[in-house]
């Protein structure tokens, strides 16, 4: 089926057939009390609240029309040292791996397999339908199967929510352009760490060079 998104800068003609949702990040670590961004201080509640239940709309929205659902998942193995070490530049500028490296106590506290860091936040669990790819970089398309996923599924177009727009969203969807998939950035269920300004940054980005940006709203009217 074919439906037409109203986005920015023009609509875009989505084949539900060939059409992904990427759920970004949506962790423990990055949206609840008591996990790596709340231990580092930079857990903006009041956002990822808003961010949970847009994500919720949308996730349940794709669901209903039997659209393909992928989440991507922040993962650091049992050791990081060795998974991700000193000759990687992202050893040394990625915020959990540094606070590890300081503080060698919580290796294994945080974004690390099995541990309730790590889990998808319970708002947004995903279903039995649904497929998890768990990557150890910025971008979800940095060694992992998304790629070979969604070539798989004969995927055309991917539509992305979570976080953090400004750093894993955009790093996932600029690689999603260059791998010749057409990207949609839902902004209102995309969250950025940093300034607002950051937010808009990618959204000028998304709208001016990589992709087309729409709104919840805009999903739902167009699927109905």
């Amino acid at each position: 089926m074919e439906v037409i998104l109203e986005a920015e800068p023009e609509s875009i003609t989505l084949d539900t057939e060939r059409t992904a949702l990427v759920v970004v990040d949506m962790q423990n670590a990055f949206c609840k009390k008591g996990g790596l961004f709340d231990y580092i201080g930079r857990l903006d509640e009041d956002r990822t609240k808003c961010m949970i239940k847009a994500d919720k709309v949308v996730i349940s929205l794709f669901r209903r029309m039997g659209i393909k659902v992928i989440y991507l998942r922040m993962t650091y193995g049992l050791d990081v040292d060795v998974d991700l070490g000193p000759d990687s530049p992202y050893y040394w500028k990625e915020s959990g791996l540094m606070l590890i490296r300081d503080n060698p106590e919580l290796k294994g506290k945080f974004l690390t397999e099995g541990t309730w860091d790590w889990e998808i936040v319970d708002e947004l669990k995903p279903s039995a339908e649904d497929i998890v790819v768990n990557k150890s970089r910025f971008s979800g398309f940095v060694n992992t199967e998304l790629d070979s996923i969604l070539k798989s599924n004969r995927m055309k177009y991917v539509v992305f929510t979570g976080l953090f727009t400004n750093i894993c969203v955009e790093s996932t969807l600029r690689d999603a352009f260059f791998h010749e998939y057409f990207p949609v950035l839902v902004s209102d269920a995309c969250g950025n760490t940093g300034p607002d300004y950051l937010q808009d940054a990618t959204v000028w980005n998304v709208t001016s060079v990589f992709g087309w940006v729409t709104t919840t709203e805009n999903l739902t009217k167009a699927m109905k």
